[in-house]
């Protein structure tokens, strides 16, 4: 019987086991569905695996460089004292490396393929990790850059992580400093060239708005408009913000006739997920109950 992906998606859904297990119980059981669940509950899959339906917005943001190639990862789990732990931690730069080794193309590719340094399915290393820790953990996203120039990063805390590629044999010290000033200052864009023109034509309109223009000539609203998005827009670009270390240089003058910046990425730890919310009355409740 063929098993289509659909099979292997509802059996994951109703089990929350691995991709590859989830396949493998469907061939073992030739696509009979309450076989495949009742297979992976017998060798344990199911219910170590309950824990990936938790909430995981804690872990730590960790990078890697390897030449011109660079790579940075956000790995959750589910409590700040776990993301804590040296063998979390260890774990998180392992799977750094492991994209810049393998260049995978999406976390699902990732999940599939070996872990060069520990010869296992990196799907697996993690059930064992969840085994080990007792929490869930995922690898939520990664950046890979493969550059001409050079690749730096900065992770602050594990917290907040950013990757940079600029051209030339850039001197490392003055591409960590770049770094850290995307870390403390969070522009969106390199340049005014990359902010989309709808950008800019929204904070217009917003500004247009504004109560404090509402008696004022069109001609004199329309200047005072332009200024005060100018203003905003600068505050967006990297190359235009004044640098962290020395306010009275920008960064543009900072790396003027030293390297340009082609792209960076920064990430947030948890940015946009939901936060674990311990209800402990509650949970005292379900296990007295339970």
């Amino acid at each position: 019987m063929e098993i289509k992906a659909s099979m292997v998606k509802e059996l994951r859904d109703k089990t929350g086991a691995g991709m590859m297990d989830a396949k493998k119980a469907l061939v073992e059981t030739n696509g009979d569905m309450d076989k495949a669940v009742e297979l992976l509950r017998q060798k344990g899959m199911a219910s170590a695996d309950k824990k990936m339906g938790r909430i995981a917005a804690e872990g730590v943001i960790a990078s890697a460089i390897n030449g011109k190639v660079g790579a940075m990862v956000e790995v959750n789990c589910e409590t700040d004292f776990v993301a804590k732990n040296e063998d979390f931690k260890e774990f998180a730069a392992m799977m750094a490396r492991a994209v810049i080794a393998l260049n995978p193309s999406s976390v699902e590719e990732l999940l599939a393929m070996d872990c060069p340094e520990c010869k296992k399915q990196i799907e697996e290393v993690i059930k064992e990790k969840i085994a080990t820790i007792g929490e869930k953990i995922t690898i939520r996203r990664f950046e890979r850059y493969d550059v001409a120039g050079s690749v730096n990063t900065y992770i602050h805390n594990g917290k907040i992580g950013v990757m940079v590629e600029v051209t030339g044999d850039a001197d490392e010290a003055l591409t960590k400093d770049v770094c850290l000033h995307i870390a403390s200052n969070a522009p969106e864009f390199v340049s005014r060239e990359e902010i989309p023109a709808s950008v800019i034509e929204e904070e217009k309109r917003i500004e247009m708005g504004k109560e404090d223009l509402a008696n004022k000539p069109e001609q004199i609203r329309e200047k005072i408009v332009e200024g005060r998005v100018n203003k905003l827009m600068a505050q967006r670009c990297l190359l235009e913000q004044p640098f962290v270390k020395s306010p009275d240089v920008t960064v543009s003058q900072l790396i003027e006739g030293k390297t340009q910046i082609v792209k960076f990425d920064r990430y947030v730890l948890g940015e946009g997920l939901e936060k674990r919310q311990d209800n402990f009355a509650q949970e005292v409740m379900s296990q007295i109950n339970g």
